[in-house]
């Protein structure tokens, strides 16, 4: 990536290692602290413009390169995400709104987000309609007094950080359609209004990651509308692409993987050799994602990007989570407890196992990203 690439890598992992403890396991726990440290170190990378490093500085960027910000993306992921929640607007919200926002809402929402001062959440699964997004049955009717406001009525689920998040990215039906993907619009609406409620789901995961949000007369306005009335299924779109190879889960999968010799120490020659050749395999796996990422973000800088570009990535790097986690739980059945390197690799593995299982649901199932590539694959071989 170059000599800036580098420099950038390396005051990152200088930053990191000055402001984030080393037993730092994420800002979704029990422990309010650990969501302070992750809101005021994204406060620091703001100061320096690296919160949003390649956003145009007009809105709080730094106009960096696409390039720079995949370091910085890929070095927040592998030192567990001390950004916290923020990776959300930062990634796919800001340059959303960059794309199909008015004026008005870009003054409104990309500094905030650039200075690292607002949580955002998604409010698109619903408890029927996940991985079938388009059927969903939040609705946003018109008020009948005439105004431009909207009544919002409906529930969503699966909604991460909407306990901590003071804005939601809210998707609902505003008109029955032909096509169930047309008839949607977004609406950006703030979490502190009275006609939103939010319960937290508990799960293996800890605190802030999933809840149900309930909407009751929510009022939004035009104002409130991202893009076009009915035409939010191409925005959906662009959320996805953004969405899915925003998140180098391949950084923290390769450190894990590669930490591990020196957590064993000697014992690492005496392990059974096909556990050495499943990390081997994994470490392969890592670069293949890697590349695959490297190969949509070249596309989504020149405006090429195709969803199966981003589901193919996605298919990659959510199965190397999950079989990287297997490996490494191995590996760390025969690490000697007590020293705090060890009790490091320990938590760490133990917490990427835990977020692994979900990975292949997330975001968008595999099965749905597999639908989605075979389509572009036989759509192709049609032609």
């Amino acid at each position: 990536m170059g000599p800036r690439a580098a420099a950038l890598r390396t005051e990152l992992r200088e930053l990191v290692g000055e402001h984030i403890p080393e037993d730092f396991l994420g800002a979704f726990t029990d422990d309010p602290a650990d969501l302070e440290t992750a809101q005021r170190f994204c406060r620091t990378l703001a100061d320096r413009r690296l919160l949003c490093s390649a956003w145009p500085p007009e809105f709080g960027g730094g106009g960096a390169s696409v390039w720079e910000q995949t370091v910085v993306r890929e070095e927040m992921w592998a030192h567990h995400e001390p950004r916290g929640a923020q990776y959300m607007g930062v990634n796919w919200v800001g340059p959303i709104i960059m794309r199909h926002g008015t004026p008005e809402q870009q003054r409104r929402h990309l500094p905030p987000i650039a200075a690292g001062e607002v949580i955002w959440c998604q409010g698109f699964s619903e408890p029927e309609a996940g991985s079938d997004l388009a059927s969903l049955r939040t609705s946003a009717r018109r008020a009948e007094d005439g105004s431009d406001g909207w009544l919002v009525n409906g529930q969503k689920i699966w909604t991460s950080y909407a306990t901590m998040a003071q804005w939601c990215f809210l998707l609902a039906r505003t008109s029955r359609a032909e096509k169930k993907q047309q008839g949607l619009t977004i609406f950006l609406v703030p979490m502190d209004d009275p006609a939103i409620t939010v319960r937290p789901l508990d799960t293996m995961l800890g605190p802030h990651h999933l809840n149900e949000v309930f909407f009751d007369d929510l009022r939004v306005t035009d104002a409130d509308v991202l893009g076009a009335v009915d035409a939010g299924w191409s925005i959906v779109a662009d959320v996805m692409a953004f969405e899915r190879v925003g998140i180098a889960r391949y950084a923290r999968c390769e450190r894990l993987l590669a930490a591990a010799p020196g957590v064993l120490g000697e014992r690492w020659d005496t392990l059974p050799d096909e556990l050495r050749g499943r990390w081997v395999r994994m470490l392969t796996h890592c670069r293949r994602a890697r590349l695959l990422a490297y190969r949509v973000v070249e596309a989504q800088s020149s405006g090429r990007v195709t969803p199966a570009d981003a589901a193919a990535y996605r298919i990659a790097v959510t199965t190397l989570d999950q079989d990287s986690a297997e490996v490494l739980m191995d590996i760390a059945a025969e690490v000697c407890h007590g020293d705090s390197g060890a009790r490091w690799f320990l938590g760490e593995v133990e917490d990427h196992w835990r977020y692994a299982q979900a990975a292949t649901v997330s975001s968008g199932s595999i099965e749905m990203q597999r639908i989605l590539l075979s389509r572009a694959i036989l759509g192709g071989a049609t032609k």
